[in-house]
């Protein structure tokens, strides 16, 4: 710490955990557009349970952190911004209709971006450039007056609303619902049978606690000036395309680091299952909905603070309160994407 800046640390941390989350997509099949597109037209909800392994690992080793002293869950934004339902409600919609149009979330893009898909980087710029235009570009004020998101003193989070009213740990209230989300997830035989998909599961979800320990021991050392952070992939992807560009807006961040480990994963992963092919878009229709999906994602994702990723397994790990709205939202989204993908919206 003496000798590395603060930035460089954090990015350090983001990167080993973008490498696990990379791995995780490639060699445990863990996707949010492929876990509804499989459970929904596959007939198989593997991967759809999966998410249950990654959020009870995630949910169960943050509190465990907080409750040892090594993790800061309350000063991460998603408890830190007042919630706001409608937006939750409508960033969710939106964000989870893009991902459908363009074949898969940011996290996602990233993986097949890794695993030589050139579309995927045209889905990844596109979605952080209008992650910025809505954070902090043309589109700001008006996502300002429509959905406020204001600074609270009140920890923003399920577990932590529970312990204020009762005087019991928030870890009290975070295990149970853990067991509960595990035991769902492990009550699908296929999935049980799938040691693989599990060990990558458990991985993933370790991966969300080690960012937040790491984030929160230099949240500590640098006085609040680096933030406690955890995977998400919609401003990160805009923040990471501006340091690229120019090395000082903002400097070399956790998201810097993040995005760049997710692509090395991504990459080790196809290397190793042997299925890194480069591909490109040879359908103008296709570039195009591609492309209005990325731009609806980094506007989605933006108003609902964060996307599948940041509000699905991050912001759940903590137990806000926008969390499962929002993927509740996303997924509702996903779903009336792929029905318009896949089946139309005419009776047959």
């Amino acid at each position: 710490m003496e000798s590395i800046p603060m930035g460089a640390l954090s990015a350090l941390i983001g990167l080993g955990g973008g490498l696990v989350l990379g791995l995780a997509a490639r060699l445990g099949d863990f996707c949010t557009l492929g876990a509804l597109e499989t459970a929904l037209y596959g007939a198989d909800q593997r991967r759809l349970r999966l998410w249950g392994v990654v959020l009870a690992v995630a949910i169960a080793g943050a509190f465990l952190a907080e409750a040892m002293g090594f993790a800061d869950l309350t000063a991460t934004f998603y408890m830190t911004l007042k919630w706001n339902p409608l937006a939750s409600v409508v960033g969710g919609l939106l964000f989870g209709y893009g991902m459908a149009m363009a074949g898969n979330c940011g996290f996602g893009a990233l993986v097949r971006f890794g695993g030589g898909d050139l579309r995927s980087l045209v889905v990844v710029v596109v979605m952080g450039i209008f992650a910025f235009a809505t954070l902090s570009g043309p589109l700001g004020p008006l996502r300002t007056a429509l959905f406020a998101q204001d600074e609270t003193a009140s920890p923003q989070g399920i577990a932590h609303w529970l312990a204020a009213q009762t005087g019991l740990a928030p870890i009290t209230f975070a295990l149970p619902i853990a067991a509960l989300v595990l035991g769902w997830a492990l009550a699908y035989a296929p999935l049980r049978r799938d040691a693989r998909r599990i060990a990558w599961g458990v991985a993933a979800g370790l991966a969300v606690v080690w960012c937040l320990v790491g984030t929160s021991l230099l949240y500590r050392e640098s006085l609040g000036a680096v933030g406690v952070e955890a995977p998400s992939f919609t401003a990160p992807l805009g923040r990471t395309i501006l340091y690229f560009m120019t090395s000082t807006a903002g400097g070399i961040t956790f998201s810097v680091g993040l995005v760049a480990g997710v692509l090395a994963g991504a990459l080790s992963g196809s290397l190793l299952r042997g299925m890194f092919r480069w591909e490109a878009c040879e359908d103008p229709r296709e570039l195009g909905r591609q492309v209005s999906g990325a731009a609806m994602m980094g506007i989605g994702g933006t108003i609902a603070l964060g996307c599948s990723v940041g509000q699905g397994v991050s912001a759940m790990s903590v137990l806000a309160f926008s969390a499962p709205v929002t993927l509740a939202a996303i997924a509702a989204g996903g779903w009336l994407g792929l029905r318009h993908l896949i089946g139309g919206f005419q009776p047959q």
